[in-house]
């Protein structure tokens, strides 16, 4: 253990945030999400959500500043009703110092840039259209 550091962020998900640099993308998938068949990396944290997760994440790692969206969701395709889980992530984002719009991305999309992510994160998370994709900022000490 390490003094400041969320316990749910595991030695492996450390490495690889550290390995990870400017422009980079991390998702984290809801427990319906795809992970092991598009992951190029694969993390697992199976008994956690994904806005705690995405909480303890941008603790240590910075949103990108020179996209217009660092935060990308899967669509549920229904502006009238937004999975109630995304006011949660935008509180969390908001918190973080970020008030920048999320992008929302079609499922196909979604799963097509995932892809090409440098990990996924596998999660326990039960709501759905809970996915996200974070694109890594420069750190700036």
């Amino acid at each position: 253990m390490l003094k400041g550091i969320s316990p749910i962020l595991s030695p492996e998900l450390l490495k690889i945030l550290m390995e990870m640099g400017h422009g980079d993308e991390i998702v984290i998938g809801d427990g319906n999400f795809p992970a092991a068949s598009i992951a190029q990396r694969l993390v697992r944290l199976d008994g956690h959500g994904v806005n705690e997760i995405l909480d303890a994440i941008l603790q240590l790692m910075p949103l990108d500043t020179y996209v217009e969206a660092p935060v990308a969701l899967m669509d549920n395709g229904d502006p009238a009703a937004p999975p109630p889980i995304w006011a949660d992530y935008q509180a969390t984002v908001f918190a973080a110092g970020d008030d920048r719009p999320f992008e929302l991305m079609e499922r196909f999309a979604f799963y097509e840039r995932a892809k090409k992510a440098y990990a996924v994160i596998a999660t326990g998370e039960t709501a759905i259209y809970a996915n996200v994709i974070l694109k890594k900022g420069v750190v700036i000490q």
